[in-house]
């Protein structure tokens, strides 16, 4: 059996599944790609190989390790992205959530069957039918849970809207507990720059009491405001549009201490260690151009319970 435990982003982490690039299936066509970032890199003959973003994944893995995290590795699937695991399920408290994802990524959920096997069924949730919810927009923050949407004319409009409406409520509903604060977030198929894919593409905590953030990604000025006031102004680094296209905010917790980045972050990671974090540096550039980067290729299953 597996004991999962997650209430926030940054306790000491115990396990984790992190994604896998092999076999990837390669270069997909640009009918074939549901987000902007990857549309651009097809289209510019940019897209990562295999190779890189396997050899990417894998220097992450170490990080990890070398922590003394339990990794577990989806199994692989012949022509399957499973790289961004987070979206495909997420761990609140005690619960582990089976969202309903993009169509297209439904088969990825078979790579960690295994793991779900050794969680008890009583500690599974599996999300109704008309509700959508990925992974990247939901973020335990001890007696809050901060949840990035899309409302229905958005949801219905773009691919890259992937949680809605219906699913803030299951899970305000799910866990009545938490104070759920739903963040509607900015939208566009066609402009990676515009586009907030999922709540930690604009937004992310670290350590006890700060927080990355992107003013852009939100469509509503409020929702960034009640975040600045929430954190505190003197806590929070603000990323540019540029940082926020390179995944500035999309960094990995390991403790309250120790932060895994991308190596290029140089504004980013000298703000974390001048706040006084280990930041462990690992190539990830390749990775990105998925419009994903570290938080997207983990599903932590334990966090220390505090």
């Amino acid at each position: 059996m597996i004991d999962i435990y997650v209430n926030d982003e940054t306790s000491e982490l115990k396990a984790v599944i992190l994604g896998t690039a092999q076999q990837l299936g390669g270069v997909p066509t640009v009918e074939e790609a549901y987000d902007p970032k990857s549309i651009e890199h097809i289209k510019n003959g940019t897209y990562p190989t295999e190779e890189v973003v396997h050899g990417e994944i894998e220097a992450f893995a170490t990080v990890l390790k070398k922590h003394g995290v339990d990794v577990y590795r989806p199994e692989v699937l012949e022509d399957c992205n499973q790289i961004f695991a987070r979206d495909i399920g997420f761990v609140i408290e005690d619960k582990f959530v089976r969202p309903r994802i993009l169509k297209d990524r439904k088969d990825e959920i078979k790579g960690i069957q295994y793991v779900l096997e050794q969680i008890p069924e009583a500690n599974q949730l599996e999300v109704p039918e008309g509700c959508r919810i990925e992974g990247g927009d939901v973020m335990p923050w001890h007696e809050h849970l901060f949840v990035g949407y899309s409302k229905k004319e958005d949801f219905q409009k773009y691919v890259v809207s992937r949680t809605n409406e219906e699913g803030v409520e299951f899970l305000r509903k799910s866990f009545p507990n938490k104070k759920v604060k739903a963040f509607e977030l900015k939208k566009s198929d066609t402009d990676p720059k515009e586009n907030a894919l999922h709540l930690d593409c604009c937004f992310q905590p670290v350590g006890l009491d700060k927080a990355i953030i992107y003013k852009g990604g939100f469509k509503n000025e409020e929702d960034y405001q009640f975040l600045v006031d929430f954190f505190g102004k003197e806590n929070v680094l603000e990323i540019t549009k540029d940082e926020m296209y390179y995944m500035n905010s999309n960094v990995f917790s390991i403790s309250e201490k120790v932060v895994v980045s991308e190596q290029g972050f140089t504004r980013l990671n000298a703000w974390l260690e001048s706040q006084g974090f280990t930041v462990e540096r690992v190539p990830y550039s390749e990775t990105a151009k998925m419009e994903g980067l570290l938080r997207c290729s983990t599903l932590p299953l334990k966090r220390v319970k505090k």
